[in-house]
């Protein structure tokens, strides 16, 4: 049973930032400092997870999933009354009864460094608990039920977009300069973060276009999966002026932006300064891997990157391990935060892993590409 429940690890997370950022006294901040130091510590000192286990109760492994949806709108429905210019006494009441969240109680204490810490928490939520499982669920095209919860998932962060050029443009692409998600060596991470959001939804509607036309649709119609994605991310918006007027609905959608910056930041870190030769297949050594227990277990194992792109048509738990594999120095939050907020240490810290991979990695081919960008 444990090797069921260690996947709802990250739902938990989310219902205890419920709980414990509804305590006041400054109980978002406290949360979010221990939040960080317990993943990072937890990657530095609690190992490796190279196993790969066998399920016989799929439904059990993916429920956490699903169920991630209605804990991210308690928490971000918190968030946006906390921070806006009006207040609904009805949402208020419904809190009090059922939740026992007193709303108000928190709102009159939050300091400015929760409201700090409330942002970062929001879109790391949004993060792993919308952006991450949705990255799973609409991997799994054929699925109706799988892509509607991945598609909504999506939606908090305003990235229908992420739905097709991931699926169908990122995971052809990747290690070649027209992939907006591999970042090139030496490129700076603000400007890929701005080159890869404008690119990749271009991208998105280029494949979209292109999947409306073979299927006889019209380009602007009710078909367009675009269209439906921003509507999706629309109502949402709404629903957050309607509990925090136009400061909370500022507010989410600032949440919203940096989650989406937050994940290009993965992307960067997932595939920076990797190469591969044009019409040559996605092999492991393609994308920086990492088996580090706790973000293998928050973020369903899309750590193991590599066999992520090797075999794109397996669900997270059939992912290999690959120790052989190119790997990140550190868990994901840690490169996130050495990346978002020290950019020039990162890519020094990258820049001896870059020096291994050619020469232990690369082909012959690859090598050239690696120095022409070098």
């Amino acid at each position: 049973m444990l090797k069921y429940l260690k996947y709802y690890l990250s739902t938990l997370l989310l219902i205890s930032a419920i709980i414990i950022c509804s305590i006041g006294g400054n109980s978002p901040t406290i949360y979010f400092i221990c939040f960080s130091s317990i993943i990072i510590l937890g990657d530095i000192f609690l190992g490796k997870d190279v196993s790969t286990e066998k399920y016989s109760y799929p439904f059990l492994i993916n429920l956490p999933i699903y169920i991630n949806i209605v804990p991210l709108v308690i928490f971000l429905t918190m968030v946006v009354y906390i921070f806006g210019n009006q207040g609904s006494l009805l949402l208020v009441n419904f809190y009090n009864r059922f939740l026992f969240i007193d709303l108000i109680h928190i709102k009159d204490g939050v300091t400015i460094f929760d409201g700090i810490s409330l942002v970062l928490l929001s879109a790391l939520f949004i993060g792993l608990n919308g952006v991450n499982p949705g990255h799973e669920l609409t991997h799994r095209k054929k699925d109706k039920l799988n892509m509607f919860f991945g598609n909504w998932l999506l939606a908090f962060s305003w990235d229908c977009a992420f739905a097709l050029e991931h699926v169908y443009g990122h995971h052809k692409n990747v290690g070649l300069p027209t992939d907006p998600a591999t970042a090139k060596r030496g490129e700076g991470l603000y400007r890929f973060i701005l080159s890869a959001i404008i690119k990749e939804q271009h991208d998105a509607w280029l494949i979209e276009f292109d999947h409306l036309k073979k299927r006889g649709y019209t380009s602007f119609g009710i078909h367009n999966k675009m269209l439906i994605g921003y509507t999706r991310s629309l109502l949402i918006t709404i629903g957050a002026y309607l509990i925090g007027g136009i400061v909370g609905m500022t507010f989410y959608l600032l949440c919203a932006l940096l989650a989406k910056s937050f994940l290009e930041v993965i992307n960067y870190t997932e595939h920076y300064g990797l190469v591969r030769e044009p019409n040559m297949p996605v092999c492991k050594r393609h994308s920086w891997n990492s088996n580090n227990i706790i973000s293998s277990l928050l973020l369903y194992n899309v750590t193991r990157h590599s066999a992520h792109h090797e075999k794109a048509n397996l669900k997270f738990w059939e992912l290999d391990a690959y120790p052989d594999a190119p790997m990140m120095p550190q868990g994901y939050l840690s490169m996130l935060y050495l990346a978002f907020f020290l950019p020039f240490a990162y890519r020094k810290v990258m820049d001896k892993k870059l020096v291994d991979w050619d020469e232990n990695y690369a082909t012959p081919a690859e090598r050239k590409i690696a120095m022409a960008q070098n």
